[in-house]
Parts: structure tokens; C-alpha cells; sequence
């Protein structure tokens, strides 16, 4: 199995719609299929506080089932605040939700598949490449 990778809400919207991008589509797919796909309770709540209509629900519902969740501890709250720190020393304002997902993969070691420049800010203020 390759390093698993926290795939964020952005990517998993463009992954489920028909019309999503097909390079992010495939990248997900990718990650899915090898086994290394993983999300955080975060992405679960943005991806239910976004499912519309009985497909997407049930869709959710069936990815929940197979996919690891990387849990958000005391140290990934821990984290979240430091990234939040940094970025506003930077001068950049960013979502708290971004701020969660991100400091979770980064404190699990995991890669983070996104299409979102927030994540891309964090990561630069924290020094590590997006």
C-alpha cells in the first residue's frame, strides 16, 4: 500500500459529480482503488452537510463503510492552532475547517489530495509544498 493520503472535501465533491474535473476524478479513483484513500471526521461533516438527494447519501453512506478516518486528537487541535497562528503572522486569513483537515494530515504523516488554495496557503506558511 502507497502512504495513505486524507483526501480533502474539495477533491471528494469534484470525485462524486459527473462533471467533476477528470484529473481529479482519476487522482481519486487512484487513491481509492489502491487502498490508500483516507478522510477525517471534518471532511465527513462538510460532505454530509452537503449531500443532496438519496444517490449522494447513499453513495456517502457506502464510502463511510470503506474508508479509514484519521482521527482529530488533542494534538491535531493542537496543530490546527499553531497553523492558524503562523498563517495570521503571514497575513493570511484561512477557514478553520482547512485548518483542521491540513493539521490532520500533517500530524498523521499522511498526504493530503485537495483543488483548494487554502490548503495550498497553509501549507506554504508551514513551509511544506502543496
Amino acid at each position: 500500500m502507497e502512504q495513505v493520503v486524507l483526501i480533502d472535501t474539495s477533491s471528494w465533491i469534484e470525485a462524486l459529480r459527473v462533471s467533476g474535473r477528470p484529473e481529479i476524478r482519476e487522482r481519486v479513483r487512484h487513491f481509492l482503488l489502491n487502498g490508500s484513500a483516507a478522510w477525517c471526521e471534518m471532511v465527513l461533516v462538510e460532505l454530509w452537510n452537503g449531500a443532496r438527494g438519496r444517490y449522494e447519501k447513499k453513495k456517502l453512506a457506502e464510502l463511510e463503510r470503506g474508508i479509514p478516518c484519521l482521527s482529530i486528537t488533542s494534538d491535531v487541535w493542537g496543530l490546527a492552532m499553531e497553523l492558524a497562528r503562523k498563517c495570521r503572522i503571514a497575513g493570511k486569513t484561512v477557514p478553520s475547517t482547512d485548518l483542521v483537515i491540513t493539521a490532520c494530515a500533517l500530524f498523521h504523516r499522511a498526504g493530503i489530495e485537495h483543488c483548494d488554495e487554502h490548503i495550498n496557503t497553509i501549507l506554504k506558511v508551514h513551509g511544506k509544498k502543496g
